[in-house]
């Protein structure tokens, strides 16, 4: 049973104190660990790659290209055909065996012999799905740095790594859900796992990981990047041959990460649905826009959101206490931000008059796009001096809600919930690999009225307090695995640097979560940088800013000085 809604749990000790805790020295690059068996079959081979040339800002560029190396010794096997995603229907995967446990490696031609390069380690999940291997760097391909985020850490000489890895929705060979929480969390410290196990034969270095992710992916590298060596994973790990776990069940490896790169993380899932109904009802938002089909659960979601927020303990970059009560001025204060950075980065830039339009941009892939006019009437700004003179809340929110539809009530864990069944949400990410879903916040828990579905009150005669008071229950262990809010400031080793988009457009989670994320951070004496900003009329996207998220790994990488350097935290 887990300690959620606390920022004080107790985790793993850092690097520093990794011998005294008695879980094993943390080896130094290049130590060989080929006492374990696993360990040894987890071998990278550097001879095993192919030669692919792309091209970058119009220069040709060779890459050495080590195809879908399984990082784990005993990856789980997965049925042949897949979910085909939001059109439905299915898909083929040819890697049945370790397809969803593998990654593909690209070293671009300067850092053939560089091992100290950093390693851009791509997660591509997007909904909290699981994410099977891609390659994003294909032979023949053209990139441009300004705009690709691909060819952008090519060019700087990064290794680029794409990483897969078990998530909600994923069928196993048996018939089973193994990709249940923490699955994808487990997965990605096992790949940081390999790159540190093989971190003097391959290029690149594993002490200069910078996970990058939007959406799922987002939230995925805010776990891994919060939770770093956590005692609380390790049983997970030794269960699919995670490198750097012994016959004993003791951690010989690290798992920290030195930068996280997010857009837009689906984080905080047990207080998510508080969050996004208390921001969407707190000034009328769903009424406004005709989208409040459950007002009674709405009300009550969004009541729980004060009490959570105050447990938080999170304070404004004033000093003063973050609260429910100051919450709409701190979203406003960020807005702010967002169009004054905008407006200075570029004398061109220019945010409409009051009565005037925003023109947006729209269309989903292979679609042609559609441009959409909003007439502003919640946003004064003075363009000559580049300040923003008022936000008007209320017709802000409408003008987010507006764009996109506002998610259902409950917006994350709404299966089996008044007899949804048919919801999207992510509630198939709990619960037993044996069932379909499981409700994970109380709310949803104690409203399931879906008989047979093996969750919620009307299956178990259990309430929510009652169900997870059990010892055996493993919901809200699931729940705090993935949640990074229940790391940062623990005992774990949250990465010492972090770059944190969220779009002023976003409607697909809460502003809430990522100010929240944000607050926390900078209260960390582990971190050192927290870059956190809406961006400024971006929807739920990542990536759209590759010359500015480039430029601060630069900078991050460059201040961190040579990996390993006495004095310095790998």
């Amino acid at each position: 049973m887990a300690i959620t809604g606390s920022l004080a749990l107790t985790a793993a000790p850092g690097p520093a104190s990794f011998a005294a805790a008695g879980t094993g020295t943390a080896p130094s690059r290049g130590s060989a660990h080929a006492a374990d068996p696993q360990d040894a079959a987890l071998a990278f081979d550097s001879t095993a790659y192919t030669t692919i040339t792309v091209s970058v800002d119009g220069r040709p560029m060779n890459v050495r290209w080590y195809k879908e190396i399984c990082y784990v010794a005993n990856p789980v096997a997965a049925a042949a055909q897949q979910p085909g995603g939001p059109g439905g229907g299915t898909t083929t995967i040819p890697n049945t065996a370790c397809g969803y446990e593998s990654m593909n490696v690209f070293v671009p031609e300067s850092a053939f012999g560089d091992q100290q390069a950093p390693i851009y380690f791509a997660v591509n999940n997007s909904g909290w799905m699981a994410s099977y291997i891609k390659a994003s760097v294909t032979d023949g391909t053209s990139y441009s740095s300004a705009t690709s985020n691909v060819g952008a850490a090519l060019k700087a000489g990064y290794v680029f790594t794409d990483v897969a890895n078990r998530s909600r929705g994923l069928i196993g060979a048996d018939g089973t859900s193994p990709g249940k929480a923490p699955a994808a969390v487990v997965d990605a410290k096992a790949a940081v796992r390999y790159l540190r196990l093989n971190d003097a034969t391959m290029p690149g270095s594993a002490e200069r990981i910078v996970v990058n992710g939007t959406s799922g992916g987002g939230a995925l590298s805010s776990i891994l990047g919060a939770s770093g060596n956590s005692a609380e994973y390790i049983s997970h790990l030794a269960a699919i041959g995670a490198a750097g776990i012994d016959a004993k069940g003791r951690s010989t490896l690290r798992d920290d990460v030195f930068a996280v790169n997010a857009y837009c993380p689906i984080t905080d899932l047990g207080n998510a649905d508080s969050a996004y109904e208390w921001l969407y009802n707190i000034l009328a938002t769903r009424d406004a826009t005709g989208e409040n089909p459950s007002p009674v659960d709405a009300a009550a979601i969004a009541a729980q959101f004060p009490a959570y927020e105050k447990s938080l303990g999170l304070r404004n970059p004033d000093g003063s206490r973050l609260t429910a009560a100051n919450m709409l001025d701190a979203i406003r204060e960020e807005v702010i931000r967002s169009a004054e950075t905008y407006l200075k980065a570029d004398p061109a830039n220019r945010i409409p008059p009051l009565g005037g339009t925003f023109e947006i941009q729209s269309g989903g892939p292979g679609a042609p796009p559609a441009t959409t006019s909003y007439v502003n009437d919640w946003i004064e700004a003075d363009n000559a001096t580049d300040k923003v003179l008022s936000v008007d809340m209320a017709k802000y929110l409408v003008f987010v809600a507006t764009q996109a539809p506002l998610k259902t009530t409950p917006a994350f864990d709404a299966v089996g919930v008044n007899g949804n069944t048919t919801s999207r949400t992510e509630t198939n990410l709990f619960g037993p690999s044996t069932r379909k879903y499981m409700n994970y916040t109380e709310y949803s828990w104690n409203h399931n009225n879906v008989a047979g579905d093996g969750s919620g009150t009307d299956d178990t005669g259990l309430t929510w307090d009652q169900y997870t008071n059990n010892r055996s229950t493993k919901v809200d262990d699931q729940v705090h695995l993935v949640n990074p809010m229940d790391f940062i400031g623990s005992g774990a080793d949250t990465a010492p640097n972090w770059y944190v988009r969220n779009g002023t457009r976003d409607r697909d989670t809460s502003f809430i979560v990522s100010l929240n994320l944000d607050r926390a951070l900078a209260a960390d004496k582990q971190v050192e940088n927290v870059d956190h900003q809406l961006a400024w009329n971006r929807p739920h996207a990542g990536n759209y800013d590759v010359p500015e998220a480039m430029a601060w790994i630069t900078d991050v990488v460059s201040s961190a000085g040579t990996p390993l350097a006495p004095g310095r935290r790998g």
